[in-house]
């Protein structure tokens, strides 16, 4: 049997070869293209990101629809605190809630009402009567 030996380049390999001086544009080619798709995307992902809505990161309070007779349950979701809330939590929320809903700050006499309302039905200074309007 005769023996198989790896043929050399001189011997005409039909296989190429790739020499460290070809393979080195080969390289930077590919890793200029790479950073050209990796800008490109980057690029297009931040155009995606400014041009989303704009969301305020405030608390999202309760929007209304009142009940005749306010509960503790209502009280509780008007100034965003559980219906067993600390009385010092009570106190923080509706200054909170207050602040940002006062009258002389352009807010509602009418969610006055019903915010003050709320604080008393949570601290047990009313039986839930109702507003003044």
């Amino acid at each position: 049997m005769g023996r198989i030996t790896p043929s050399s380049p001189e011997e005409g390999d039909p296989t190429p070869k790739l020499h460290q001086a070809q393979a080195t544009p080969l390289i930077a080619g590919l890793t200029v293209a790479a950073a050209a798709l990796a800008g490109r995307y980057s690029i297009q992902a931040w155009n995606a990101y400014k041009a989303r809505p704009v969301v305020p990161r405030m608390r999202k309070f309760y929007e209304g629809g009142f009940q005749p007779t306010m509960t503790r349950r209502e009280a509780g979701l008007i100034l965003g605190v559980r219906e067993n809330a600390h009385p010092e939590k009570v106190k923080e929320a509706h200054k909170k809630v207050m602040v940002a809903n006062h009258p002389d700050a352009g807010g509602s006499h009418y969610l006055a009402s019903k915010i003050n309302e709320a604080k008393d039905i949570l601290l047990g200074k009313t039986k839930g009567g109702g507003s003044a309007f």
